[in-house]
């Protein structure tokens, strides 16, 4: 098998400032629960976040095994990509989201693509849009 069972394709590896740090963020503000979350001397090096039952993400803090990466708030850049995950209720996403910190890129609102989006920035600087798909009305 090419890759883990229960494991996508595709999983963005991200690099945080603090491996604790972002595992309280990602489950305060989206819902993410962790898994695989590896230590070195009560250090958080490596984590799996999961969102409704599937991977979504995972991280390791700036410096980890000699990485020279940092995250786009430590190099003061706008990050240049934006992870959209779907849910079951954009506003009280992003309510939550900000609650816990994250910072508003773009208020809940109806798209002309047919979704319900929003958009936040965590507190490593990277942008977390959520989205619900609007339904079609079947009326031409």
């Amino acid at each position: 098998m090419s890759r883990p069972p229960n494991t996508p394709w595709l999983t963005p590896y991200l690099t945080v400032a603090s491996g604790r740090a972002a595992l309280d963020f990602y489950s305060r503000a989206f819902g993410f629960t962790a898994h695989n979350v590896l230590d070195e001397n009560g250090v958080p090096t490596h984590a799996e976040m999961h969102y409704q039952g599937s991977l979504v993400v995972m991280f390791a803090p700036e410096g980890a095994w000699g990485s020279t990466a940092r995250t786009p708030r430590s190099l003061g850049v706008e990050a240049s990509q934006t992870f959209y995950v779907y849910c079951e209720d954009v506003d009280a996403m992003f309510a939550r989201a900000t609650a816990a910190g994250a910072i508003s890129v773009m208020p809940p609102a109806d798209q002309f693509w047919g979704d319900r989006y929003c958009m936040v920035e965590d507190p490593d600087g990277y942008r977390w849009g959520f989205g619900k798909h609007l339904a079609q009305s079947d009326t031409p």
